[in-house]
Order: structure tokens, then sequence, then C-alpha cells
């Protein structure tokens, strides 16, 4: 691949007035080329550009355009940055009045040079607010599409369209479907900005010279007008890559314009590593429907404050992982002590999550067509919620790991959507670590609150996603949690039943359409705060889940727990894949004791503390 680098653009309205400027802030700039400009950090724009495009492994060659007026610049920069000075291309302009236009200093370069391969093409006078991009990762994107690519960046606030060419980018496919050079306000929706940051193929160069000779006017020379003709007219497929960062050309701006974006990113270069990333995802009570997530049932389930996993993220100079202390121990008492640790907690601590999550994550950008910046971190863990009792403690984990990773890459919720990024720690354990899981723990972890899920199988063929509707929590009755102290049985709960759902099993069938009118009953009862009745559909959604997994299944541990509930008139039911039970008391004296014959039956019992969106938003802030 070979990269040219755009220089040739005459800049007298930042010329003249730093020419003109009376505070003498800027006389030493005087008569010096845009892209030799100061840039972000104190180099010049040209010297990052370089730096970046630089490697032999990525670009057999690197070509700059330039014009006549500013060609001995460009000459002498190139001698003193170990830049072929035989690379540089001079188009003879020199003036703004005889320009040939970013798009016939492109051809002119292809031509001169007879350049035969797939091309990059970059304007070297681009302030980039963030410079520490992976351009390989550009590269990787662009091999594989076919055809050509445009980056872009989300438009920051107080940024208008109508100064920008603004692309609309089909998010499945990535292609841009429709190229708007400078549109007025309200024409489009989209605020994704392209920049003149592209990838062409070595097939496509011969659309340059096409489009040339349809346009006699230098003003519409532009990439803006060649995007738009090979986008909107020619339907050659394009596709997007975003950067999360922003970009802001020199081109026809005044010292004021190229001051304030300057101070504006070194401002945010020096903001980057001031402060730690710390995010939290908490651990969550199935009320409702479960184990039909898996099924295509319908679920509701709660997040609790009770316990919650917590991922801090850190800058630093290499990637590192830190195991946690007492979750990935790697010092012990003695032999005995690592014993007895193994054969109770196993070998699969939380480090294996923080990996796989920061895995997955790299690979869901590359394939989304999102470049990642060159930033390393350190993450380590923290968390509350009690092992092996279906509380969804590992994917609290992955899920406030993607929390810390979104914030620290930049990356919002439309690249990311919330039904999507659920899917994604669901991906993250089934097809990474090779955990048995449903969706209904990372949908409710990721919306947070009291969630209503529907799991429909039209609904995820057609989209790859549920329903999810958030349900009010004001006034809620107060839930209990019991949990074993030894909860070595509650590995056994999914059992056959998935083999015989697959295999169309009338039991199994009827009873996952089952859970999910449970769950619609419930939903109503939630809104009409018939607290009666939920208890009386939370003992029939345990009922329902005892008929199909059996006794057996279940697990002593269980079903100790269900029976003590009952004697004390609690509903009750299995919030998760077994180990702990979540109940319903109307009895205020005998939730009481029930706690204490918990507490005497060597169990854990608390009462539930709901969590809800707007705590983290008010923490957050």
């Amino acid at each position: 691949m070979i990269c040219v680098l755009l220089v040739a653009g005459h800049g007298t309205l930042l010329e003249t007035q730093i020419k003109n400027d009376v505070t003498g802030l800027y006389g030493h700039l005087a008569g010096v080329p845009k892209a030799l400009l100061p840039g972000v950090g104190g180099k010049k724009i040209l010297d990052f550009w370089w730096e970046t495009v630089n490697t032999r492994q990525l670009f057999s060659e690197v070509y700059l355009v330039t014009n006549a007026d500013k060609y001995k610049h460009y000459e002498r920069w190139a001698t003193a940055n170990d830049f072929p000075v035989e690379n540089v291309v001079n188009d003879g302009s020199t003036t703004l009045d005889d320009r040939l236009g970013a798009v016939a200093d492109l051809e002119l370069a292809i031509r001169s040079r007879q350049l035969q391969d797939d091309i990059m093409v970059i304007a070297g006078d681009m302030l980039c607010a963030d410079q520490n991009f992976d351009i390989a990762q550009v590269i990787r994107f662009f091999r594989s599409k076919s055809g050509e690519l445009a980056i872009y960046y989300e438009l920051e606030e107080g940024e208008k369209c109508c100064s920008r060419g603004i692309v609309e980018v089909c998010p499945e496919s990535h292609r841009i479907t429709r190229f708007l050079e400078k549109p007025q306000e309200g024409v489009t929706a989209s605020r994704l900005a392209s920049v003149v940051f592209y990838c062409l193929r070595k097939e496509t160069l011969s659309y340059l010279s096409d489009f040339l000779l349809q346009q006699p006017n230098v003003e519409d020379k532009t990439f803006g007008r060649f995007w738009e003709w090979l986008i909107n007219e020619e339907k050659l497929p394009v596709y997007g890559m975003k950067l999360p960062t922003g970009f802001q050309l020199i081109g026809q701006v005044g010292l004021s314009d190229y001051t304030k974006w300057l101070a504006h990113y070194s401002a945010k270069q020096q903001e980057s590593p001031a402060k730690p990333i710390t995010c939290r995802s908490y651990a969550r009570v199935g009320l409702m429907g479960n184990p039909s997530d898996g099924f295509n049932g319908k679920t509701i389930a709660m997040t609790i404050s009770n316990f919650w996993a917590e991922v801090t993220l850190v800058e630093s100079q290499t990637l590192v992982l830190l195991p946690h202390p007492l979750n990935d121990p790697t010092e012990f008492g003695s032999l005995q002590d690592l014993f007895r640790i193994s054969r109770k907690e196993g070998y699969l601590g939380g480090l294996r999550l923080l990996q796989a999550t920061c895995k997955k994550f790299y690979q869901f950008c590359s394939k989304q067509g999102i470049a990642l910046t060159k930033q390393n971190f350190t993450l380590k863990y923290d968390t509350n919620i009690p092992r092996q009792v279906g509380l969804a403690g590992s994917s609290a984990i992955v899920s406030a790991t993607l929390k810390c990773l979104m914030q620290f890459y930049n990356i919002t919720e439309d690249d990311l959507p919330k039904p999507i990024r659920a899917n994604f720690i669901l991906n993250v354990e089934t097809d990474e670590l090779f955990i048995t899981a449903g969706l209904q723990d990372r949908v409710v972890q990721v919306y947070e609150g009291l969630v209503y899920m529907d799991f429909s199988k039209q609904l995820m063929e057609e989209r790859g996603y549920g329903e999810y509707i958030p349900l009010d929590m004001s006034s809620l009755p107060t839930f209990w949690l019991g949990y074993l102290g030894d909860p070595s049985d509650s590995g056994r709960i999914h059992s056959n039943v998935r083999q015989r759902w697959l295999n169309g099993e009338t039991d199994v069938v009827e009873a996952m359409k089952r859970f999910a009118q449970l769950t619609d009953e419930a939903r109503a009862a939630f809104h009409t705060k018939d607290w009666p009745k939920l208890a009386h559909l939370m003992d029939e959604n345990f009922e329902l889940r005892r008929s199909i997994y059996t006794d057996d299944c279940l697990g002593p541990g269980n079903l100790k727990m269900v029976q003590l509930a009952r004697q004390f008139g609690s509903a009750v039911k299995l919030p998760g894949s077994g180990g702990a039970v979540v109940g319903l008391c109307m009895d205020p004296d005998r939730l009481v004791e029930m706690k204490r014959a918990f507490q005497e039956a060597g169990c854990v019992f608390c009462l539930i503390v709901p969590h809800s969106p707007s705590k983290s938003l008010e923490s957050s802030k």
C-alpha cells in the first residue's frame, strides 16, 4: 500500500493573519506552511502524520504533494526528517487562484509517479485530537471490505454540519449510504463527519480522472464533491470507519480558529491520563420467568445494590491485568492451603474475564469499523458478589470492564447500543470462556433497575435481540435473598433440559411457554402493585421449574432453602442458576423469624436493596 500526504493547499487567510498579527505572539510563524505549524503537543502537524505512516511494514512508499510556493519549505523539512526528497511532488501552483484542487493533486501524484497500488490519502495539515490511534487497524478494516474506505468522526458539541462532509452509514454493513458535502441544518440527522483520510483500491483510481473531466471549476475538485459523485451517483461501495477522536483541517481557517482548536485538542491531551476510570455493575435477581431466557421465553429481573463488581482502569505504559488477591490467588500459606482453596473455588477467577473482555472488545471494534487509539492501561477488579450462587457475578465483572473500556476509548452509546452490549457480554462468556449462560443477566446489568425482557424467537432471529422494557421501581415490596454458605451442589442446575427442549419434548416446550405467561402476569402485577398476586406467581414459577428440572437436579441445598421459606408463609423461587433463593414475605414479623431460621441453618440472609439506573447517574456526577 502507498500513502499520499496532501499539503498543497494555499492558506492565504491564516498566513495573512499571522503576518499581520500585532501581538507579536506569532511573528516566528510568518511564512510557515500550514502543515508545518505547531500541532498538538508542540510538534509540527506534519511531523505527527509522518511518524504515523512511516512504517515499512504498512506502506511501501510515502509521497508528499505540495505547491510550488511552499516547495522549498517541504524540501527542507524532508531532509531534516529522513523523508525521501524525491517523493515530494510539486504541483506547480503558487496562488489560491491557480491551485489544482485536492483530487487533482492526488491524481497528479498517481500519474506522475505511475502508482499502481492501493492508496491511503491523508491531509497533512489536519489537526488530530488524539494522536495515538492505530493506523494498522484502519488498513486491516480496509482489507476486510470490498470497496473504498472513508474515515469519519462524531462532531463535537458546537461543530456544525454545514462546515463538513457528512456521511450516513449503515450500522450493519458499515457501508456509506449517502455523502453530503456541507449540508444545511436539517437535511440529515447524521453528525458523522468525513475527513480527508481515505483508502482507495487500485482498481478505483481511474475514477479520479473520470471525475476531474466532469469538473471544469477548481472549486469542485474537492474530495467532498468526489465522494458525493462516487457514492451518490456512481453507487460504488464505500465503507466508513470511525475514529473516536476529533479532526480539524487548517484549510481556509483564520488564526483564531487555528489557535482555538489547537488549545482545545491540547487540553484534551493533558486531561486524558488524569483520572482513573472506575465502573460498577450489580448483581441481579431473577424475579420471574427464569430460566426461560435461554429458551425464547420472557423474564423479569432486577439489579440489587447489596452486591457489585467494580473495575478500575488507569492509563499505563504497558497493558497490565492485575490479579485479585482473593479470587486469583498466586500465593498460598501451604500446599494444604492451595489444595483446599482449589477444591472449593476451582481455578477460574476473574482475571480470565478481564482478558476475554479486552480481546472481544478489540475484535468487536475492528469488525465494526471503529479504530482505537494506541493507549495502554492497567485493569484491576474487586467484587463482593458471592460465588456459585447464581447472582451473575461473572457477567457483572465483564459488564463493568466493558464500561471502563468504552469510556477510556470514547466509545459511545451509538457505537455500542445497550441491546448489542448485552449480546457482547454474553458472547464473552459463551464464545470465549464456554460459560453456560442466558441473556437475562447481561440485559438487566446493562439497563439496570427492574427490567421486563421478551426473548421470543421471532425477535431474536429478526434483529438479534429481544424487547427490553424498564419497569417502574417506585413502592416496591421488600424482597429478601438467602444463599448457601457452601454452594457445592449448585453446579448441575441446567441439567439436560436444553437438549430436551431442542428435541421438542412437549413438557419442556410447554413449560417454557408457561414461564413466558407467568412473566406477562407478573408484569401486570408490578404495574398494579398487586403484591399477593406476584407472590403467588413466584411460587408457581418455582414449581414449574421443579417439574422439568427434578429435585435431583435442583439439589438438596436449594430445596432446603425453599422449604424453610415456605414454613414462614413466604413466596420463594430461584433467582438464578442455583445456590440462592429470592422471596417475598408480606408479614414483617414472620420475615424476622425467617431470617433467624435461615441463619441458624447455615445460610446467609439479607433484605434486598434494589438498584435503579438513576442511582448510577447520580453517583457518576
